[in-house]
């Protein structure tokens, strides 16, 4: 294994853009790639553009009559009416779609072929996460499932046991469902609950069918859950279910959006917390699966004062040089924000929060509490169909 990380970039997945209206403005992704570079990270990774996932690839999970229709809006965008969740408000068609998407998901599978096959330790590809989209269907911003994708060519390639962690807002339901009978693949999803928010999925109860019962872990946390609980609710669940299962790799999510300044979510999370958990994921690779780590973007919503900063510090761990909270943001990226956006940038890498302190299960539980009322709902839930206490 090289030990080498590596970043999954290509300038023309910034071509992901469903409108001037719709909150997920590529020039996030533009704005991630500039930070990572200011920060001089581009000297300690290999910056790799793959290949677009190919048609073979998309119907690993993708349905053939779904694939055709996207490429079919993606050339008559005007022919979009809302089947298969294309042309939608969430989704509307635009010109290029299914090459764009396709795009985004080859970059994530060629993270997983490369820290499967030992030429990476770790892979980013912050452009992906995109954890919606079902078999037959767009959905929540989300065409092509390149998470799904890339544990699906994980087990193509012979893997056995790999773990997914998303830790966006959302519930990660596309891969949930694309999984939800493999005893193979081990979803946990922490996300806010279904009540307040979309995918209105994810309960607790939701622990996989068939071999695959006990394999899907759904932690639903509170409107309002803040640092504390967010991160305590993370190692309540996520470090016992990895070391029972032993994966041979870990996928994880980072979608942004559980910041407190998100616009379409109600936690409130600050970028220290996010930063706390990356650090966290980075340290279960190593100690479960073998170092193994590919780690994704996802949502997030507050496109210039968050999402570039918590994916930066997610390829400054990936990249063994973690950019210190306390850094000062160099001014050339906060010009080049302000030419894109006419925003001013932030000013450090920190929410001012840093480090975040959180109370441990061990230490035990406060059953009035709601985020631990969450976090026992998942424990006994499927701990005891994984052989482990709740």
């Amino acid at each position: 294994m090289s030990g080498r990380a590596q970043l999954m970039w290509d300038e023309a997945v910034t071509g992901y853009d469903f409108g001037p209206s719709h909150p997920m403005d590529p020039v996030r992704l533009d704005l991630t790639r500039r930070l990572v570079g200011a920060f001089g990270l581009d000297r300690e990774l290999e910056i790799v553009a793959a290949k677009p996932a190919g048609e073979s690839t998309l119907r690993l999970v993708h349905r053939e009559d779904y694939i055709d229709a996207v490429k079919a809006v993606s050339a008559d965008p005007a022919g979009a009416d809302g089947s298969y969740g294309l042309g939608t408000v969430d989704d509307p068609a635009f010109a290029g779609m299914h090459e764009v998407s396709a795009l985004i998901a080859g970059q994530s599978v060629g993270a997983a072929e490369a820290v499967w096959r030992g030429d990476a330790e770790h892979a980013v590809n912050f452009a992906g996460g995109l954890h919606h989209a079902m078999p037959g269907g767009a959905a929540g911003f989300c065409v092509y499932n390149d998470v799904s994708l890339a544990i699906a060519r994980l087990l193509e390639l012979g893997a056995e046991r790999v773990a997914y962690v998303d830790v966006d807002v959302h519930h990660g339901d596309g891969v949930q469902a694309a999984f939800w009978t493999d005893p193979r693949v081990l979803t946990v999803s922490l996300h806010e609950h279904p009540r307040t928010l979309f995918p209105q999925t994810g309960w607790p109860e939701e622990t996989g069918a068939g071999a695959g019962e006990g394999a899907a872990v759904n932690v639903a946390l509170p409107a309002g859950t803040g640092d504390a609980g967010w991160v305590r609710a993370f190692h309540a669940v996520v470090p016992e279910l990895l070391a029972e299962f032993r994966p041979q790799v870990l996928v994880t999510q980072h979608g942004a959006d559980t910041h407190f300044e998100d616009p379409l979510a109600h936690l409130a999370v600050s970028l220290d917390a996010q930063r706390a958990v990356q650090v966290a994921c980075h340290e279960l690779a190593h100690e479960y699966a073998g170092g193994k780590w590919v780690a994704l973007g996802g949502g997030g919503y507050a496109v210039v004062d968050v999402v570039p900063r918590s994916w930066t510090h997610l390829v400054g761990i990936a990249a063994g040089k973690p950019v210190p909270p306390e850094a000062v943001i160099p001014e050339g990226w906060r010009r080049d924000v302000f030419a894109r956006t006419r925003q001013l940038g932030p000013q450090r890498m920190t929410d001012g929060r840093w480090p975040v302190s959180w109370a441990s299960w061990e230490e035990g539980y406060d059953p009035a509490d709601r985020v631990d009322q969450a976090v026992l709902a998942t424990r006994r839930a499927v701990f005891p169909l994984r052989g482990l206490l709740p």
